[in-house]
C-alpha cells in the first residue's frame, strides 16, 4: 500500500508545496516524473561509461535502487538514486592496478555493504551522531561543493559544444521557470528540454551543421541532433553478458554488461575511503530535502544511508555501478516545490523500462549537449545555493574562523577538483573536499580557544525538535516547528 494522499484534490495552487507522501493527479505526476528522468539520465548514462560499465544496465538498476530507497525510508525522503560520480577515479585506479570490471564491481559491492552498516549504526544510535560529526557549517559546505563541483561539467563538456544554443536554452529555462504559472511552471525543466530539442533542429536547418574538433585536431561538420543511434537501436533487449576472458582495459571493442563481482582485497582497499564522502553526501542530501520540505528527517537519516548502501549492493551484484542520492534531482524539486515520492516512483519505473529498451535510451542520450548545458547551468547553481540556505537557516557565523576556514578549504577543493594521489589511488573533487571539510573542522575545533568553540557550537540544527512542519492542509502534522 503506497498510501499517498491527494494534494488539494489534485490541484496545484500557485506557491503551494506538495509534500513527499502526497501526490497530484497521475497525469501531472507522470509529467513531474519525466522531469526527474531528464535530470538524472545524463549522469546515470555517462558515469558508467567513464567507469567501463554498461550504461543501459546502470539506468535499469538505478530504477531498482530508487524503489528500494523509497520503501526503506517509508516515502519520507524524495530522492533518485543514480550512478555515482565518486567512483570514477576509483575505477581508473582499479583498472590501472590490473583489475577488470568484475574486480571493480566487487570492490564497489563492499563499499555499499560498509555504507549499509554505517546507516544501521546511525539508525540505532540516533541522528545526533551525524550532527556531532557533521554540524550545519559542514553539511552546508558539502551540499554547496556537490553542486558547484558540477560547474566544470557545464563549462567544459556541455556548453562549449554550441555556446549560443546553450545560452538560448538557458534563457528558455529562466523564462519558463519564472514566467509560467501553475503546473506548466512546475515542469519548466522538461518543457525546456523539449523546446531545446526543437531549437536544435531549427539551428541545423537554418545555420547548418556545427563544427566538431577531433582529438587529432581535425574538424568535421556534424548535426546538432543525430538520431542515427536511435534508428539502429533495438526496441527491446537486455545488456549483454560480459566476456571477461577477452576484456582489455581501454580497448574500444570491450563489451561490458551483466556479470558477477569478484573480490580482491587489495583492490577493495583502494575503494573504501570513498565511504566517508558518501556518508556526508547522503547526509547533505537529507538535510537539503529537510530544508525544502520543512520536515524533521533526522529519524530516517540512518535508513536513508543504509538504503543507499543496499541499492549499491543490489546494483553492483549484477555488474552495474553503485548508486547515490542525486543532487541533480534536488534542483528539480527546488524549482517545482513538488516533493512527492510518487514522481520518483514514476521516474524509477521509466528507468527500468529504459533498461529493457535500448531504443528509448538512445532517444534520451541523443539530447544535444548544448541543450543539457543550458538546463544544467541553472540546475547545478540551484543545488549549490541550497548549501547557503542551510547556513542561513542555522545561523552559521562565518566571522568565526572555526566555521570559515574548513568550509573555505573544502569548497575550493571541491569546485576546483583539487586532487591528491596515494600511489595508484587518486582522491579529489567532492570526495577530497568533503573529507577536508570534515577533518579540518574537527581538528580546528579540538585546538581552538574555548570562546571560539562555544560560539561555533551556538549554531545548532533547526530540526532538532521532534515536530514537523508542513503548510499543506491535506496531511496531519505534529507540533509545528516555529520556523522564525
Amino acid at each position: 500500500m503506497l498510501g499517498w494522499s491527494l494534494h488539494n484534490d489534485g490541484n496545484l495552487d500557485p506557491g503551494a508545496v506538495v509534500m513527499p507522501r502526497q501526490r497530484l493527479g497521475w497525469g501531472r505526476t507522470i509529467g513531474l516524473g519525466a522531469q526527474h528522468v531528464v535530470a538524472m539520465f545524463g549522469a546515470t548514462f555517462v558515469f558508467p561509461l567513464l567507469m567501463g560499465l554498461n550504461p543501459q544496465l546502470a539506468v535499469m538498476m538505478s530504477g531498482v535502487a530508487t524503489l528500494i530507497f523509497l520503501v526503506a525510508v517509508k516515502h519520507r525522503v524524495p530522492s533518485y538514486l543514480g550512478s555515482s560520480a565518486s567512483f570514477v577515479g576509483v575505477a581508473t585506479a582499479i583498472y590501472g592496478a590490473g583489475g577488470d570490471p568484475a574486480d571493480l564491481t566487487g570492490a564497489l559491492f563492499v563499499v555499499g555493504l560498509l555504507l549499509f552498516m554505517v546507516g544501521l549504526i546511525i539508525h540505532f544510535a540516533g541522528a545526533r551522531v551525524i550532527h556531532r560529526a557533521l554540524p550545519p557549517v559542514v553539511t552546508g559546505a558539502v551540499v554547496m561543493l556537490i553542486g558547484f563541483n558540477l560547474a566544470p561539467v557545464v563549462a567544459r563538456v556541455y556548453w562549449p559544444v554550441d555556446p549560443w544554443l546553450a545560452f538560448t536554452v538557458m534563457l528558455v529555462v529562466i523564462g519558463l521557470s519564472v514566467g509560467l504559472r501553475g503546473f506548466l511552471g512546475r515542469i519548466a525543466i522538461f518543457l525546456s528540454l523539449v523546446i531545446g530539442y526543437v531549437l536544435s533542429f531549427i539551428f541545423d536547418l537554418v545555420l547548418g551543421p556545427r563544427e566538431q574538433a577531433a582529438d587529432d585536431g581535425s574538424v568535421t561538420m556534424v548535426d546538432r541532433v543525430d538520431w542515427s543511434g536511435v534508428a539502429t537501436a533495438d526496441w527491446l533487449g537486455l545488456p549483454p553478458l560480459t566476456d571477461l576472458a577477452n576484456w582489455t582495459y581501454g580497448a574500444a571493442d570491450n563489451v561490458v554488461g551483466l556479470h558477477l563481482p569478484t573480490f580482491n582485497v587489495a583492490l577493495i582497499v583502494i575503494a573504501l575511503p570513498v565511504v566517508i564522502a558518501l556518508i556526508a553526501e547522503n547526509t547533505g542530501h537529507v538535510k537539503a530535502v529537510a530544508e525544502m520540505t520543512g520536515e524533521d528527517l533526522d529519524p530516517v537519516m540512518g535508513r536513508a544511508i543504509a538504503a543507499d548502501g543496499a541499492g549499491s549492493m543490489v546494483a553492483t551484484v549484477v555488474g552495474a555501478g553503485p548508486t547515490t542520492t542525486y543532487a541533480e534531482n534536488i534542483g528539480v524539486m527546488a524549482a517545482t516545490r513538488v516533493y512527492s515520492t510518487a514522481a520518483y516512483v514514476v521516474a524509477a519505473v521509466v528507468a527500468i523500462g529504459f533498461g529493457f529498451s535500448p531504443k528509448f535510451g538512445a532517444v534520451i542520450s541523443a539530447t544535444p549537449s548544448a541543450v543539457l548545458g543550458g538546463i544544467t547551468v541553472v540546475l547545478y547553481g540551484m543545488i549549490g545555493l541550497l548549501g547557503a540556505k542551510i547556513w542561513k537557516e542555522n545561523n552559521v557565523d562565518f566571522g568565526n574562523p572555526l566555521n570559515l576556514i574548513p568550509a573555505a578549504a573544502g569548497i575550493i577543493i571541491g569546485v576546483g577538483d583539487v586532487q591528491l594521489s596515494f600511489g595508484d589511488f587518486t582522491l579529489g573533487g567532492i570526495a577530497l573536499g568533503t573529507i577536508v571539510t570534515v577533518a579540518v573542522y574537527h581538528l580546528a575545533h579540538a585546538i581552538a580557544p574555548r570562546e571560539l568553540r562555544e560560539a561555533a557550537d551556538g549554531a545548532t540544527m533547526i530540526y532538532d525538535s521532534p515536530g514537523i512542519y508542513t503548510d499543506s492542509v491535506d496531511e496531519p502534522v505534529d507540533e509545528p516547528v516555529d520556523k522564525d
